[in-house]
């Protein structure tokens, strides 16, 4: 439980560029939406109706329209003018009209640090073990079908093999589309089917360039495969073991390249195309829908795509799995905010890349590294970067390693230095000093980034180090008249300690969208996660670099997505009768809030890390197996909600009471109270799904200056699937050492002696 006494102000978006013509989003929320009983062309009549009545012409509506939408939302996607958008907005059954903004994708050793394969994993005063027995129950998540929204998949991975695996679940009523380079060969008993969906971005952005990206469901990125095969991916000896490895995937290829702009910059994903993905996703079948996309901030739930078609999969029973995002670490800066969506932030795991660095004073500096190549064991000339910059060139801009800034007559042979700042991508630091004759890169953070070091997949030899290290550097380099230096041979440290901490980019909360609604929901490992490439990529995704490989090395919270989605397909197979909300339920209850060191989890700067930051903690599948209560919630529940917070047309079928409940008062997982003030009284209700006759104790860790208290404070249980409700009391304690506008956590657990339910 986070009780929280201040509220960030939501972030404004960033304004669309204004065009005669465009596309929009017309969402009609649920006003006698019978889409199910209907035809496709049924619903397209519809639609067209609508575009008929601002448009001049039969003709012009028929050309305008892009998609009808049956199953993600009610409504279509259309060219319009504004004033047209203006005349559908006006409209009593329109809930609203929005300009399609894009959206971008949120750029192994993970699942044993879990505990689902390899050794038991000491962690807070427990063993995790258990993880093949997980396993083993849940099938491996056979007939699980994740669906994936992403750049597509490279399907000649040995992630997607089909070997030993059963026929195609009779449920699935998807397709395999074919397009270039990609046939109906291409999907298997492992990838079941695949889609594409390009009319939002050929809209915008003209035809699909054959150099950039194949039009068709074949991944010319990486970030798809990686995904996906993360989630549900084969195990591939000596290089990677993941998630469900006999679910089943459905890809839906929704990001494209953006042109003339290098693919290190990310993917675009249009609205409109999203919509059309996940509308087909809920149609084919799918369990769970892993969606490592999201927007630069937190949209209002009717206008976010995401959101809205997360809903409907929630009436499907199905779990949408978010990632939180990249925009860390400012607060208030997460996407995925629903609260139907399990959104997911980005930690670390216990495994580090090492390699040393010796400078000639024989100061020995560990940093971070896994490129794979190397120096020769002796010392090489030493230089910063910023004082070997190309004439005319600002010192600042050399610094940083920017494309064409380094002289080469000061860099040949030398070991450069290089600041990691904004601006300039890091893998292109290093092809900077590779160009000028550099034959090594020392990367040091920016005091912004602090401890927080990524590895990249650089062309050279390459260490990173922190802030302070580079400081110790520089002083060495100014302190002698010939400095040099070492790197050496990099290795891999398991069960490296501390760990998890969180990740500096890892987007932070608190929800702006509703302060009364914690997230993100969880943290998953996210940083340096190895999944399965696209070969017609390289490992950086520049231009410049020419190398092809199966597997590669890669950070955010589309890694960390995928970790959660794959738990949940286990968990769906393990328990087919559990709703979305139950699943969900049973993985925040059950994540952890300290490290290996058995203590709380921090982030990249040492500092203990927030509520804000991980959520509900660090999830841990095994545990969420048998949680012992869980917090559910239906559709309904979530309309309610909806009404709570004034969204009263989201589904006309539901009436709105005149006086809904507080939206505190969702049967949610945690909470938060902005500004407290008085007595706040919160209300939940749990199922018993562990034994049958059991009795929990509340046990509370209260926020600083906060009292907390709940009736009744002994929950008895005759049965599994009994239900029980109680309150939790909150009140602000007359404490003078608490300031206003401070931010205040703690948490309260439901335990039997056997199991602990948290919340926070």
């Amino acid at each position: 439980m986070k009780i929280i006494t201040s509220l960030l102000i939501l972030l404004p978006l960033l304004a669309s560029s204004v065009a005669e013509k465009e596309v929009y989003i017309v969402y009609l929320g649920q006003q006698n939406n019978n889409n199910g009983e209907k035809a496709l062309h049924e619903i397209e009549k519809t639609h067209m109706s609508y575009l008929h009545s601002v448009k001049e012409s039969e003709e012009q509506a028929k050309s305008s329209l892009l998609y009808s939408y049956k199953h993600s939302i009610n409504g279509f996607a259309a060219k319009l003018t504004p004033d047209e958008a203006s005349k559908l907005s006006g409209m009593k059954e329109v809930v609203s009209v929005f300009p399609s903004h894009a959206y971008s994708v949120q750029t192994t050793r993970s699942w044993e640090f879990v505990g689902l394969m390899g050794e038991a994993q000491s962690r807070n005063d427990f063993k995790i073990n258990g993880g093949e027995d997980l396993l083993s129950k849940a099938k491996y998540g056979k007939d699980i079908i994740i669906g994936v929204m992403d750049s597509g998949v490279w399907p000649e991975s040995p992630s997607f093999s089909d070997q030993g695996i059963d026929p195609v679940p009779a449920s699935w009523k998807g397709i395999c589309q074919e397009g270039v380079a990609f046939s109906s060969s291409h999907c298997n008993k492992k990838i079941i089917g695949a889609r594409y969906y390009v009319k939002g971005f050929e809209s915008k952005m003209g035809p699909v360039n054959p150099a950039e990206d194949y039009l068709s469901p074949r991944d010319m990125d990486g970030h798809g495969t990686h995904t996906a095969s993360t989630a549900a991916g084969r195990q591939v000896s000596g290089v990677a073991a993941l998630g469900a490895p006999l679910a089943r995937l459905a890809i839906y290829k929704a990001c494209w390249a953006t042109p003339n702009k290098p693919k290190a910059l990310g993917n675009t994903c249009f609205p409109e195309d999203m919509l059309a993905a996940m509308d087909d996703a809920i149609a084919d079948g799918v369990h769970i829908l892993s969606v490592s996309i999201g927007y630069r901030t937190a949209l209002s739930y009717e206008n976010d795509v995401i959101a809205m078609a997360a809903l409907k999969a929630a009436k499907n029973n199905i779990l949408v799995v978010g990632s939180a995002g990249n925009n860390g670490p400012a607060y208030g800066t997460l996407s995925n905010p629903a609260p139907w969506v399990i959104t997911v932030a980005a930690s670390s795991l216990d495994r580090a890349f090492l390699a040393p660095l010796i400078l000639g004073n024989g100061l020995e500096i560990t940093g971070r590294s896994f490129t794979p190549y190397k120096l020769n064991e002796e010392m090489y000339p030493l230089v910063y970067a910023g004082d070997a910059a190309v004439p005319g060139v600002a010192r600042e801009i050399s610094e940083q390693c920017v494309a064409e800034s380094l002289n080469p007559e000061m860099v040949n042979g030398k070991i450069v230095v290089c600041i990691r700042g904004t601006g300039v991508l890091v893998v292109n630091k290093g092809l900077e000093v590779k160009r000028a004759g550099g034959v090594g890169l020392i990367l040091v953070n920016s005091q912004a980034d602090g401890n927080d070091l990524i590895c990249d997949a650089h062309a050279l030899p390459e260490t990173a180090v922190t802030y302070e290290a580079g400081n110790k550097i520089l002083e060495y380099i100014y302190s002698v008249e010939n400095p040099m230096a070492m790197i050496g041979p990099g290795r891999t440290l398991l069960n490296y300690k501390p760990a998890p901490f969180m990740a500096g980019y890892s987007s932070r909360g608190p929800n702006v969208v509703d302060p009364s609604i914690l997230k993100p929901d969880i943290t998953a490992p996210g940083v340096n996660i190895l999944a399965a490439w696209s070969e017609a990529s390289s490992p950086t995704k520049l231009p410049e670099d020419h190398r092809s490989v199966k597997y590669n090395f890669f950070s955010g919270t589309s890694m960390s997505c995928p970790h959660v989605s794959g738990a949940a397909a286990l968990l769906r197979a393990i328990h087919p009768d559990w709703s979305f909300s139950a699943i969900k339920s049973a993985l925040m209850t059950t994540a952890w809030i300290t490290n290996n060191l058995d203590e709380p989890i921090a982030d990249a700067d040492g500092n203990i890390a927030t509520p804000f930051q991980f959520g509900s903690g660090h999830f841990q599948p095994i545990k969420a197996a048998d949680p012992g209560l869980i917090y559910d919630s239906s559709y309904d529940d979530y309309i309610l909600y909806l009404c709570s917070i004034r969204l009263n047309n989201i589904d006309s079928r539901f009436n709105c009471p005149e006086e809904p409940p507080s939206p505190l008062n969702l049967n949610y997982p945690s909470f938060t109270i902005p500004y407290l003030d008085g007595t706040v009284i919160v209300t939940r209700t749990v199922t018993n799904v562990g034994r049958g006759n059991s009795t929990y104790f509340f046990k509370v860790e209260r926020p600083p200056g906060v009292i907390v208290n709940a009736s009744p404070s002994t929950l008895y249980f005759e049965q599994i699937g009994q239900k029980q409700s109680f309150n939790i009391i909150v009140s602000a304690a007359n404490d003078p050492t608490m300031r206003m506008s401070e931010y205040v956590f703690g948490w309260y657990i439901w335990t039997d002696g056997y199991y602990q339910i948290i919340w926070k």
